[in-house]
Order: structure tokens, then C-alpha cells, then sequence
């Protein structure tokens, strides 16, 4: 079974402002995440990425706000999905 990706989207919301999604379900799990999926969920305002949720063999899974990377873990895509959206409206508020 090869990795399969799931969705890859960018949605511009203004002239300066996109957000990214792209997950993939792998066959195996990450090694420091312990589940299988890939992910890179991206929030870019004015050509800087101010959020970011994803995870590395290295790091695990993890997120960025603001510059500064924190651990976060989620159970599932849709909870990861959730925790951005939530991220990404405070930010644009």
C-alpha cells in the first residue's frame, strides 16, 4: 500500500492572505507520532506563514504560531482539522 493523499487545497481568502491543506494517509505510522498520517496545514498573511500544524519523523506532530513551535497531538484528521480552523479564525480576526 503506498501513501495516499487525501486532499491539496489553497483557498485564498484575500489578496494577502491563503491557507494550505494537505494530508496523506500512510501505510504505516509515523514513528514519533504513532499514527499514520502526514500532514502540512498552512496559514501564509502577507507572504509569512503565521501557522502551521505538522509532523516529522524527528519532531512528531507539532505547530507553529507566530514563530514559536509547540508539540500537538491529535487523534485524528478531522480533531487536526478542527484545531487549525480554530487556530486560523482567532488569527484572522
Amino acid at each position: 500500500m503506498k501513501a495516499e493523499l487525501i486532499e491539496k487545497s489553497r483557498t485564498v481568502t484575500d489578496d494577502a492572505t491563503f491557507r494550505e491543506v494537505v494530508p496523506w494517509h500512510l501505510p504505516v505510522p509515523v514513528p514519533v507520532s504513532g499514527h499514520p498520517c502526514k500532514s502540512r496545514l498552512r496559514l501564509v498573511m502577507r507572504g509569512v506563514c503565521v501557522l502551521r500544524c505538522d509532523n516529522d519523523r524527528e519532531k512528531g506532530d507539532h505547530r507553529n504560531i507566530g514563530g514559536i513551535e509547540r508539540p500537538f497531538t491529535f487523534n485524528s484528521l478531522e480533531a487536526l482539522h478542527d484545531a487549525f480552523q480554530a487556530d486560523m479564525e482567532r488569527m484572522l480576526e
